[in-house]
């Protein structure tokens, strides 16, 4: 999937979320999209999270 179709789809969930949930909804929906491009950086190893997790000391 291209970055532009993924911003395209990000974009109109968004939209959706804020209509149908008011502002709550769409920052309820802005932090669970956060949360989960952060889960699926650290499964594709894109981001490295051992320094705020203490890592390996050894």
């Amino acid at each position: 999937m291209s970055l532009s179709l993924a911003g395209l789809l990000t974009g109109l969930l968004l939209a959706i979320a804020a209509v149908v949930g008011g502002f709550n909804g769409f920052l309820l929906a802005v932090v669970l999209g956060a949360v989960g491009w952060l889960v699926g950086a650290v499964v594709e190893g894109r981001v490295d999270l051992s320094a705020l997790t203490g890592g390996r000391r050894g």
